[in-house]
């Protein structure tokens, strides 16, 4: 398993966060201590996955508790009530965000984004890439806790 990645690769998609979630959900987020993912170890409600190609390889992915998804969705959607299928949507679109924001940062990868993939199901794991190593972020705000996990390998 290649471990080297980088503070390089890694804080892109924390200040993404921070700017996606400030600007456009109108929360406050603050990242905690960095660790290497343990699958298993996590357990969510909803998770927006997004992969990614080019001269690096790896996914984002932005996972949270009901309570948390439907907090951080109504207020992105400035909405106090929503439904499934705008958490599904929403969560989404926000890791989407995140990816292209982040993307941009690292340019000099030329990396390809995917579509986003969100999985819901009560307490589910996702498994970062076999061949890299895959790190998370926690994150505090005003809606609850939620994680951030980022699995990047260079190929340049």
């Amino acid at each position: 398993m290649d471990i080297t990645l980088k503070a390089e690769h890694v804080n892109p998609f924390i200040q993404a966060t921070i700017q996606t979630f400030a600007a456009m959900v109108k929360l406050k987020v603050e990242p905690g201590r960095i660790r290497i993912k343990d699958t298993g170890a996590e357990a969510y409600d909803v998770t927006g996955v997004i992969g990614f190609t080019g001269g690096a390889k790896g996914s984002v992915s932005l996972s949270f508790t009901k309570a948390t998804a439907h907090g951080v969705v109504a207020s992105f959607l400035g909405e106090e009530k929503v439904t499934t299928n705008q958490i599904t949507d929403a969560v989404g679109e926000l890791a989407n965000i995140v990816a292209g924001s982040a993307k941009h940062d690292l340019s000099r990868y030329k990396l390809a984004i995917s579509l986003p993939t969100v999985i819901l199901g009560d307490r589910h794991t996702v498994a970062g890439h076999g061949d890299s190593v895959a790190v998370v972020i926690p994150f505090d705000s005003p809606a609850g806790k939620f994680d951030l996990a980022v699995s990047f390998k260079s190929l340049i």
